[in-house]
């Protein structure tokens, strides 16, 4: 996978501030991580069995004069969600910025979702970045600022049959956004990003993917790089709130 281009850093600077980014050590969550690093944060990786991967990701920050450390968690518990709340301020200090990155995309129909399957979709999904939302988005407003970005995805702004567990706990993370926005503004601004097809599963085989670039009027699939573009325009953008970029090439659209 290709790295974010600093160039596309633009003239976000983080320096001195502290992002959290769960899911931050493979795939768009990588891609983030070292984005936000590249623009001077002090980035928290969060991973649950990706420890390999967030080491790697860590490394890799550092050796460009960066600061990160990596944090385990399993989102699915609760209890973990709070203890990583917490110690994502052992590193550096208090978190400026949440990356509510890390999602589950269970492939079940609505008649095929079982209770279990329920539960931890909706528990990594929408039931983590809510409550991670309210500590540190609450603890952020008490300093007097900070900003949450919640990825949301076109599945929750559409009908996706064959993940319906998914989509629903995506559409709930979309009002999750509009709520918590109003909630802790005006110190803290709570954006989010919709994207479409922007790193396809890695099981998919050429013509599958090519059939998912079909279905939008762009005729192509995105790219990592195209999610951190929007992250760094939402994390700069100081009088945007409550708002849901799609980043979907124009899927949405057909």
């Amino acid at each position: 996978m290709p790295e974010p281009d600093r160039e596309m850093l633009g003239a976000v600077d983080l320096h001195g501030r502290t992002a959290l980014v769960t899911g931050g050590a493979v795939r768009v969550g990588r891609a983030i991580s070292l984005a936000l690093a590249r623009a001077g944060a002090r980035v928290v990786v969060h991973h649950h069995t990706s420890g390999q991967a967030a080491e790697t990701a860590v490394a890799t920050i550092r050796s460009e004069g960066g600061t990160a450390e990596a944090v385990s968690a399993d989102l699915r518990s609760i209890e973990e969600v709070r203890r990583l709340a917490s110690a994502a301020r052992d590193p550096f200090g208090p978190v400026d910025l949440l990356v509510n990155n890390a999602s589950i995309f269970p492939e079940a129909s609505f008649l095929e979702v079982d209770v279990d399957l329920w539960e931890e979709t909706i528990a990594v999904n929408l039931r983590a970045p809510f409550f991670l939302t309210q500590i540190v988005g609450g603890q952020m407003k008490a300093r007097g600022g900070g900003v949450v970005v919640n990825m949301a995805d076109l599945a929750g702004l559409q009908v996706w049959d064959a993940h319906a567990a998914h989509s629903i706990s995506k559409a709930g993370l979309v009002h999750l956004t509009r709520v918590a926005a109003r909630a802790l503004a005006p110190e803290v601004r709570v954006v989010a990003i919709a994207p479409g097809t922007i790193l396809p599963p890695e099981h998919l085989d050429d013509a599958e993917i090519k059939r998912l670039a079909d279905r939008a009027p762009m005729g192509q699939i995105g790219s990592p790089e195209d999610a951190v573009r929007a992250v760094l325009y939402l994390v700069g953008a100081e009088f945007v709130t409550g708002e849901v970029l799609v980043v979907d090439g124009g899927r949405r659209l057909t």
